[in-house]
């Protein structure tokens, strides 16, 4: 910036930023997972998961990126380290990307351990409970 005081140019300089102001981290932080609670109906199990707000905030983006996947279903095995079987996580996987599109807020994300183990695309488009509609319970 330029000036001229009583015939004299003076001159201020002016602090210029190139680099674009810092945006806030949108990327939600672990922990993803509250809490889990396996509920029975006769001879059937099911496990809820309870996400956490960042767990929902994580579910509800387009694109995730696979780590926080991997982190969640570490923290459901943590909580409930008896469902790590056959099925539970793909069901997981699918809730966790897909859920909170679906039907936002839901209470929690049911995984059944009698649901037959599928592939990714019939996971889908069985809305996460392939081998029939959810469970009775």
């Amino acid at each position: 910036m330029r000036g001229r005081l009583a015939g004299v140019l003076v001159v201020v300089p002016i602090a210029l930023s190139l680099s674009a102001p810092a945006a806030a981290d949108t990327t939600p932080a672990p922990p993803f997972i509250d809490h889990v609670q396996w509920a029975n109906w006769g001879d059937l199990k099911s496990l809820r998961v309870y996400p956490t707000r960042a767990g929902r905030q994580a579910a509800a983006q387009l694109l995730k990126p696979p780590w926080q996947i991997d982190e969640a279903w570490g923290e459901v095995l943590a909580l409930a380290p008896d469902a790590d079987l056959p099925g539970m996580r793909d069901q997981f996987v699918c809730h966790f990307r897909f859920a909170e599109f679906g039907q936002p807020g839901k209470t929690s994300w049911n995984l059944e351990p009698f649901r037959p183990v599928v592939d990714d695309e019939t996971m889908t488009a069985a809305g996460c409970n392939p081998g029939g509609l959810d469970e009775p319970f």
